[in-house]
């Protein structure tokens, strides 16, 4: 059975106050029957870990060498030495603004998994590819290129984050997101097996709030949200988190 996983990235948001938000998220859900992850900036990680209690603490990214001349990239091996035990990579927001291929976000993801952190990894298809009923060709190859070889289900979640309904408040409706991690599924089987395909938790992103969560939980293949703005308010996360452990 896998165990279901609330994320919160944080993106680049939040601050030394912020942390008291992340304490009192820790304390609502000491003794959660699911599995909590908050991803803030990499600033406040190793603060971030001594007040989360039982709250894993990841990065947002990471660069796919252990260390070298790469001003302004943290590696997977200082993600971990600062704490964190998980990061998010192939976010949409990394592929536009940042130009990150697929190709890239393997080879992250290789690193993260040689340095133990669990990945994230994201993909999305955008308005102008869904209009064009391009998403399951997009996901797939996007699935296809950003999964390495060394993915378990201990150290690999999906993450499928729409790019239209990320901060827009728009969501696809639940067939949609249906078909989409019953696609992601499939593919996973295919690949690795029925053991590991089976045990990769699925989640899903994009404009997630307390009001649509327990409908989007409800969905088939669906094992959790990776959620942005809502994640940075205890008030606002909370009913999320009590949402997906009555699904589970």
């Amino acid at each position: 059975m896998r165990r279901k996983l609330a994320a919160g990235n944080w993106k680049m948001n939040g601050d030394s106050a912020t942390l008291d938000e992340l304490a009192t998220l820790a304390q609502r859900h000491a003794e959660a029957s699911v599995d909590l992850l908050i991803c803030p900036p990499a600033t406040l990680i190793s603060r971030a870990v001594s007040c989360a209690g039982p709250i894993r603490i990841g990065g947002q990214d990471c660069h796919a060498a252990p260390s070298g001349a790469h001003t302004g990239d943290i590696s997977a091996a200082q993600l971990r030495d600062a704490g964190a035990t998980a990061v998010i990579l192939g976010h949409s927001e990394r592929r536009e603004d940042h130009d990150e291929d697929s190709d890239q976000v393997r080879e992250k993801a290789r690193a993260a998994h040689a340095a133990d952190l669990m990945t994230v990894i994201c993909l999305g298809e955008s308005l102008a590819q869904r209009e064009a009923q391009n998403t399951l060709d997009i996901i797939g190859a996007q699935l296809a290129l950003s999964v390495p070889d060394s993915a378990t289900g201990e150290n690999t979640v999906i993450a499928y984050e729409p790019i239209w309904a990320i901060g827009t408040g728009l969501v696809p409706d639940t067939d949609q997101i249906g078909e989409v991690h019953d696609f992601i599924r499939a593919r996973l089987e295919r690949r690795f097996g029925a053991g590991v395909g089976r045990s990769v938790r699925l989640l899903y992103g994009g404009s997630v709030k307390p009001e649509n969560a327990a409908s989007i939980f409800a969905v088939s293949n669906v094992d959790g949200a990776l959620v942005g703005g809502a994640s940075l308010k205890a008030a606002d996360f909370s009913p999320i988190v009590s949402a997906l452990e009555a699904s589970a």
